[in-house]
Order: C-alpha cells, then sequence, then structure tokens
C-alpha cells in the first residue's frame, strides 16, 4: 500500500468478490443448491427460475423484503400465466 495515498498499489492486488461467475449470494461454486443449478435442473422456466433465484438470494444480496417482493411477483406472474393458460384452452 502506498502510505502517502492510502490506496492499493499495482503490485498489491484488491481482493475481488465474484459478482458474475458462482456468486456467493447464489450459492457458489461448489454448492449442490447454486440457484442456477436447481433452476436448470427443475427446468423451471423464467418467472419460476426468478421464484427461486429471490428465495434463495433472500439476505444475502439486498434487502430481506425487497428480496422476497421479487420473488412474489415473478410467483404471481406465473400463476396468471397458467390460469389465462387454462381459460383460453
Amino acid at each position: 500500500m502506498n502510505d502517502r495515498e492510502g490506496i492499493f498499489t499495482i503490485d498489491e492486488p484488491r481482493p475481488r468478490k465474484e459478482f458474475v461467475n458462482h456468486p456467493n449470494h447464489y450459492g457458489g461454486k461448489d454448492s449442490p443448491y447454486e440457484a442456477i443449478k436447481v433452476i436448470e435442473a427443475w427446468n423451471l422456466g423464467f418467472c419460476l427460475g426468478n421464484t427461486v433465484k429471490y428465495i434463495s438470494r433472500a439476505g444475502k444480496k439486498d434487502e430481506t423484503i425487497q428480496e422476497l417482493e421479487k420473488a412474489l411477483w415473478y410467483l404471481k406472474r406465473e400463476i396468471k400465466r397458467l390460469k389465462d393458460a387454462k381459460e383460453n384452452s
């Protein structure tokens, strides 16, 4: 660290959190329950997949209530889609 500026220098890399490939808020690479693994294994599709995603990361990334409200939004959307499909068949 450069004492004068109080910042990291090129020869001292900053620790990085992973936000793209297997981030911890989705379970992490080594977890058999990583959100994307579960979503793909169960063939959940977009709305149910997002429901599982937001439930699985509740309290780990954003505010818990916000995450659960997002999950609920996608779940309600899927329920509406299924009801509409049933009525139109």
